[in-house]
């Protein structure tokens, strides 16, 4: 088993295809749906996003995604349409470990796949291309549609934040979630 991941697991930034999305390494190309994303309220609340943005900030943004070996961000694109983004980050390449975050550009494309389609496809990058042994996530309790895909997909919950997020003046929980190298083999085999 190698020790640790090398300096840069993700500096090969590919074009990754499957049946309804094709994820394809972000740039300013892909900034106009990035903005319509973190402007949309149901998505700022489903991502935690107190945050506001300029447009400039979010080009510059995207235009820099490239040149960071240690995280890879690929655009979801269904056809030419920009319809989300999924990241590998948080990089911690002693322990074969990072973060996975996913965010779709508003309730007109949620319910179709294409989230679900995407974190398959950069799992089976991750785990079929780099020595990662586990990814995690974290997901509000209040997401059930995202919690059961990650489920779906072979995440399991492995804890809590408690009052994680300050949202319109109420408390909510971050369900801790992860999925090994070992899970994902067994569930791409149809053994899960």
């Amino acid at each position: 088993m190698p020790e640790g991941l090398p300096e840069g697991p993700f500096a090969e930034k590919p074009t990754l295809k499957g049946a309804r999305v094709t994820l394809r390494p972000v740039g300013p190309e892909h900034v106009e749906g990035l903005i319509e994303s973190v402007s949309d309220p149901d998505v700022r609340r489903l991502t935690g996003s107190h945050a506001t943005f300029d447009p400039d900030q979010l080009r510059a943004w995207y235009a820099t995604r490239g040149d960071h070996p240690d995280r890879l961000d690929l655009a979801i694109m269904a056809g030419d349409e920009y319809v989300g983004e999924v990241v590998l980050n948080e990089l911690d390449a002693p322990n074969l470990s990072c973060n996975l975050r996913i965010g779709l550009v508003g309730p007109r494309v949620f319910g179709k796949g294409y989230g679900t389609e995407a974190i398959e496809l950069v799992l089976g990058h991750a785990f079929g291309t780099t020595p990662l042994h586990r990814i995690r996530l974290g997901v509000y309790a209040f997401n059930e549609r995202a919690r059961h895909v990650y489920k779906k997909i072979g995440f399991v919950e492995e804890g809590v934040e408690r009052d994680a997020l300050l949202w319109d003046g109420q408390w909510h929980d971050c369900v801790l979630m992860a999925i090994l190298r070992p899970e994902w083999q067994a569930a791409s085999r149809g053994l899960a």
